[in-house]
């Protein structure tokens, strides 16, 4: 994968420059926390024109969790909102964290970096967009999306003891501090905190089990399983985590924009941080793609996700 933006030419400021048509998707990896590492997406940026139909097949063609589809790309008298709609291989899903971040990136780097406002099936998303010029004048972008308003809720207790059971795991082996719980910020996200490191990264599942409680739950995110690090002083929050996403081929999300987004919301609600505070989540270490998300967690509303997003090549 570059290091650099989407494309080499300078931004266009007319949305009516951008790909039209579904041969021109775009495929980027978001949150990579090194060469290799991140979520990949696709996104097409003007697909007003496409039916669900065309979508739902474009997207199993990409076949990665996410394709992002601008579905109004706005005009040359606002380019800065434009309507995002999202479907992995399988159906459509009501929000994804990563795919908005590339969607960023992409057209900050065809409009100019500077905030965005995405309108989604859940809401509308803040976007801030900037460019690191440190090293180069064309240096990455970094996409910073702010959440909709977030909400928690119980675990059901036969759910968890199904959930705790697809995921071999026993009540012993959770974090006393951390309970079970459901945390939505854009998705319902089944929050999972694990002990001990060893039993974080030895943990199975059963993809066709899991997808079946999924669906059953309507859960259309992520199943997140976090494991707690060492944190020093009075410094971030630092957790890792594993979403299972079983999709297609796909089992274990590498990094998960809104799973993030409704682990501060859970924190936050729970008071196992004092707001204002920053979440640094690693992720994708287990698929062999590590990603890094840092997480905003203000004292009220919607919480922020950054990540950049480079080409994949």
């Amino acid at each position: 994968m570059g290091q650099g933006g989407v494309v080499a030419e300078r931004p266009a400021s007319s949305p009516h420059s951008e790909p039209k048509g579904p041969e021109q998707v775009l495929r980027l990896a978001a949150f990579a926390d090194e060469p290799g590492g991140g979520n990949p997406a696709g996104v097409l940026l003007n697909a007003g024109h496409l039916t669900d139909a065309d979508m739902q097949r474009i997207a199993t063609e990409v076949g990665y969790a996410e394709t992002a589809f601008v579905v109004d790309p706005g005009d040359d008298a606002n380019d800065r909102t434009v309507r995002l709609r999202y479907f992995s291989p399988d159906a459509e899903v009501p929000f994804c964290g990563h795919a908005t971040v590339v969607t960023a990136v992409a057209l900050a780097e065809r409009r100019g970096v500077g905030p965005f406002v995405i309108d989604t099936p859940v809401g509308r998303v803040s976007i801030e967009t900037s460019r690191d010029t440190a090293s180069a004048p064309d240096g990455p972008v970094t996409a910073s999306f702010t959440s909709v308003e977030p909400a928690l809720r119980d675990l059901d207790s036969d759910v968890a003891d199904q959930l705790l059971s697809l995921l071999g795991l026993r009540r012993s082996d959770l974090d006393d501090s951390w309970p079970l719980r459901e945390a939505y910020a854009g998705n319902w996200h089944p929050v999972v905190a694990v002990r001990e490191q060893a039993v974080f990264d030895a943990f199975r599942f059963d993809p066709a089990g899991m997808r079946t409680l999924m669906d059953r739950q309507g859960w259309a995110g992520t199943v997140t399983v976090v494991c707690r690090q060492i944190s020093h002083g009075s410094g971030p929050t630092v957790v890792e985590a594993r979403n299972l996403f079983p999709v297609g081929d796909i089992t274990e999300d590498p990094a998960t924009g809104s799973a993030a987004a409704s682990l501060g919301a859970y924190l936050r609600e729970l008071q196992l941080l004092a707001p204002p505070a920053r979440v640094i989540v690693h992720q994708g270490r287990h698929v062999g793609r590590p990603s890094l998300l840092l997480v905003d967690v203000p004292s009220h509303g919607g919480i922020t996700v950054t990540g950049t997003a480079v080409p994949i090549v």
